[in-house]
């Protein structure tokens, strides 16, 4: 079932990353299956002052962590919220954390002001760890980047 615009409201103010460090501005679509996200690198990001002074584009490990935010952090959370019936306060106690990256390949490269659009693919979801397929395209539907991400989610003062 589609969820109604202000789950994915509450999914995203859940998320715990914050700026400069937040990599997801939207939700698209959402349910117990997939996840649809959007980011817009701002120009301004402080990565771009050395990655490259001539020619900025985004870090591949940004490019991850841009999906996982969507693909993982934020799609966890609704999946933990629905299967145990938690609180929002009670699932915004939970940090996601990596546990597995896998064939990420890299397509195009993603200059600043771009916006792409995330998509994650539930593989499975059991005891707080969630495995996901998810890709990153522009906004025409290019491909920059998937693989396979997995993260869990572990109370702080646990981890």
């Amino acid at each position: 079932m589609v969820v109604d615009q202000v789950t994915k409201d509450l999914v995203l103010n859940a998320v715990p990353q914050q700026y400069p460090f937040r990599f997801i501005d939207e939700i698209i679509e959402l349910d117990e299956n997939h996840i649809v996200g959007a980011y817009r690198y701002r120009e301004d990001e402080y990565f771009y002052k050395g990655h490259f002074p001539d020619r900025p584009i985004t870090p591949g490990v940004i490019l991850i962590e841009t999906m996982a935010q969507t693909g993982v952090v934020a799609f966890g959370l609704y999946l933990t919220m629905q299967q145990r019936h938690n609180s929002l306060e009670e699932t915004r106690q939970l940090t996601t954390l990596f546990t597995f990256v896998e064939s990420v390949e890299f397509n195009n490269i993603v200059s600043p002001g771009e916006r792409v659009i995330i998509r994650g693919e539930k593989i499975y979801f059991r005891r707080g760890s969630l495995k996901t397929k998810v890709s990153m395209e522009r906004e025409n539907g290019d491909n920059v980047c998937f693989g396979v991400l997995a993260g869990a989610g572990v109370m702080l003062n646990e981890a």
